[in-house]
């Protein structure tokens, strides 16, 4: 089985985070995508708006219907900051045939690098990158030396550059203006149920 692993903060999930993951899934022939709601992620300084709850159940409202997707709480299970390397060794326990397919914009990709054991990562996981707007070219040069057979192992996905983002969602809610076709609909009600993101 080829697993695609899609970490973020989701904070709201949004429906560039579903195209993206649903053309991922089709591109490098994933069998399944694992939302996997990040914990404390170790490379921001400031946590989360919405709590973990609320991150989990909007990814799973967001995903319902689609057999292909699902969600792991391996990171809101994790206290302290959470790692990508620990993440996938985590995985690769609970699916042993499986064979990881990390997802990650390009954006994030150009910062591998100075992630913790990015040479993990790259063993444990195969890469596919999204392009994103204004993202860097892949740099395969500065990846080499940590990510061994870099241009094998590393995919770069000719995605739509959908500039839906997680904060303009919050500014809008904020701001009291739609989030209509931003988001699905079931999320687009979880918010305004919860409160979330007002000023």
């Amino acid at each position: 089985m080829r697993l695609g692993v899609f970490g973020g903060t989701f904070d709201p999930i949004h429906l560039g985070h579903l195209i993206a993951a649903e053309l991922a899934a089709e591109l490098v022939e994933l069998d399944q995508v694992l939302f996997v709601p990040a914990g404390q992620p170790w490379h921001r300084p400031r946590p989360p708006v919405a709590s973990a709850r609320d991150r989990l159940a909007m990814v799973q409202l967001a995903i319902a219907g689609n057999s292909r997707f699902e969600v792991s709480t391996v990171d809101l299970e994790r206290e302290g900051p959470t790692y990508t390397d620990e993440t996938l060794l985590a995985l690769q326990r609970t699916y042993p045939a499986a064979q990881l397919v990390l997802l990650l914009g390009q954006d994030s990709l150009a910062h591998l690098v100075s992630w913790r054991r990015p040479e993990r990562v790259g063993e444990l996981a195969e890469i596919a990158a999204f392009a994103r707007p204004d993202s860097p070219p892949i740099d395969f040069a500065v990846l080499e030396p940590v990510i061994p057979r870099a241009r094998e192992r590393i995919r770069c996905l000719a995605t739509p550059l959908i500039a839906i983002s997680a904060s303009l969602i919050r500014e809008r809610v904020r701001a009291g203006r739609s989030i209509r076709y931003l988001t699905p609909d079931p999320v687009i009600t979880y918010i305004a149920a919860q409160g979330l993101y007002r000023a």
